[in-house]
């Protein structure tokens, strides 16, 4: 009994300093954001800043149309969670619980997916996109315009869908026993009355897990718009918050922080919210392969 309350305290001691190690970065970015520049630039490091500057947050606001940078990354980041919920647990369900010929080799190949770099074919994709017919002034052979780029659909379209998405959704379905699928066939369901109407209801925790990370890898996301965005009016905070305060000689850093501070409170208030299913949800995939 002494060894297990030793093991437990050791257990949890471990685990509060990896919290405080994982919170340092997030520390410090506060701190700096209420700094001074001299303050940032000096040779020791400030603890204590001698005014604390609430107002760099008001002036990282003043610089640029914040209003339109967060509409923008809000809609793009909804839209490409809502798609690729559902996609991704249409084809996760389709793969466990539907069976037809050649499933598993479909599914190696869809996993490949998750092999390659996303830097491996982000010019193919910008090249389809930019080209795509019928679009932003394109003929129908993709010529004579710019296509999808400065668009949300040009953000949105290669997120909607991932291997990994489908690949949580098929363990998470694969819980679930045969017999619900015969009860459901008893009961006069096609397989797409089983889903939408009871395999979707459970799916609670893997559709909430999945909503967590595809909101973080888009809101988050810096590379993509880089390219597919050189207009102010179609900017993402990403973009916009080194656009507005880096330059080629300096980076004011107090405002890049304060500004970098605001933008992750989307995120921690939906993972505030979402905790218990994302938990729930990546212990449930992990209980049957």
């Amino acid at each position: 009994m002494k060894k297990k309350k030793i093991k437990r305290g050791l257990t949890l001691l471990f685990l509060f300093v990896l919290c405080l190690i994982f919170l340092i970065p997030l520390f410090l970015m506060i701190l700096t954001s209420l700094k001074s520049m001299p303050e940032i630039m000096a040779s020791q490091f400030v603890w204590k800043p001698e005014q604390w500057l609430f107002s760099n947050y008001r002036e990282a606001m003043e610089k640029g149309d914040w209003f339109v940078y967060f509409k923008n990354t809000f809609l793009v980041t909804v839209i490409t969670v809502a798609i690729s919920l559902v996609l991704n647990s249409m084809a996760g369900y389709g793969f466990a619980r539907i069976p037809f010929r050649g499933r598993n080799t479909l599914f190696f190949f869809a996993l490949t997916g998750m092999m390659v770099p996303q830097q491996i074919t982000m010019i193919p994709v910008f090249i389809n996109l930019k080209n795509f017919p019928l679009v932003g002034g394109n003929d129908i052979l993709g010529h004579g315009g710019s296509g999808m780029i400065n668009t949300y659909a040009g953000l949105i379209l290669p997120y909607i869908a991932g291997a990994f998405g489908v690949f949580l959704c098929r363990q998470f379905y694969m819980n679930f026993p045969v017999s619900l699928d015969d009860a459901a066939k008893i009961d006069g369901c096609s397989r797409f009355m089983a889903y939408f109407r009871i395999y979707l209801p459970l799916s609670k925790p893997i559709l909430a897990t999945l909503a967590v990370l595809k909101a973080s890898q888009t809101w988050n996301d810096y590379l993509w718009p880089l390219i597919m965005v050189n207009k102010d009016e179609t900017m993402t905070v990403q973009l916009a918050v080194v656009a507005k305060f880096t330059t080629e000689y300096s980076i004011q850093w107090n405002l890049l922080m304060a500004a970098t501070a605001l933008i992750i409170l989307p995120l921690l208030v939906l993972f505030i919210f979402t905790q218990k299913y994302f938990v729930e949800g990546i212990v449930t995939t992990g209980m049957k392969g």
